[in-house]
C-alpha cells in the first residue's frame, strides 16, 4: 500500500478558499499498474462517497477496482477519509496536498480537474459552485456584492509519494 498525495497550485484573485464538493467530487486520474507499468489511456473516475467490489479484503468496497489489461493483476484505490483540503488565499502560489490517495497496485499519473469545484469569494463575497472547472487552467467569474473580478488562474497540479 502506498498512499500518495494530490497537489494543486494556483493563482487566486479575490478568492477566500478552493474546495472540491467532498465526497462526491469525481477526481478524473490515468493510473499505471506499478506490477508492470502499463498505463491507461483514458481517465478514470474516483468519487470518495461510491464504492465498488465488496469482498473480503475490504467489506466497505474500494473507491476504485480495475484489473490491469497487461499482467492481469487486481489494482485499487482508496480515497483516504478525511484527507480532503481547502485551498486557501495564503496558499496562492504554492503547491497544497487537497487529497490523499491509498494506492494498491496502482499510481495516479495524471489528473484532469472537471466541473465541481467550489470558489468562495473574499471578503465575504458569493461562493460559486456552477460548474466550477479547470480543463483550461484558468476560471473567471464577477463578485456583485464587492464589485470586483474572482479568478483562479494558472491550475497545475502534480502527485507526490507520502512517507509512510
Amino acid at each position: 500500500m502506498v498512499k500518495i498525495a494530490l497537489q494543486i497550485c494556483a493563482t487566486l484573485e479575490n478568492v477566500a478558499e478552493l474546495k472540491t464538493c467532498h465526497p462526491n467530487y469525481a477526481f478524473f486520474l490515468k493510473m499505471r499498474c506499478s506490477n508492470c507499468g502499463e498505463s491507461s489511456e483514458k481517465f478514470h473516475d474516483i468519487t470518495e462517497g461510491d464504492t465498488i467490489n465488496a469482498d473480503s479484503r475490504c467489506p466497505r468496497g474500494f473507491n476504485f477496482h480495475a484489473k490491469c489489461k497487461l499482467c492481469s493483476r487486481e489494482n485499487t484505490v482508496d480515497i483516504v477519509e478525511g484527507s480532503n483540503a481547502s485551498y486557501l488565499a495564503e496558499d496562492s502560489g504554492n503547491m497544497k496536498t487537497i487529497v490523499t490517495f491509498d494506492c494498491r497496485g496502482l499510481e495516479p499519473i495524471d489528473f484532469l480537474p472537471k466541473a465541481g469545484w467550489i470558489v468562495k469569494a473574499a471578503d465575504g463575497g458569493p461562493t460559486f459552485d456552477d460548474d466550477v472547472g479547470f480543463d483550461e487552467d484558468d476560471w473567471t467569474d464577477y463578485d456583485t456584492k464587492n464589485s470586483v473580478s474572482v479568478g483562479v488562474y494558472d491550475f497545475k497540479s502534480n502527485f507526490i509519494k507520502l512517507k509512510k
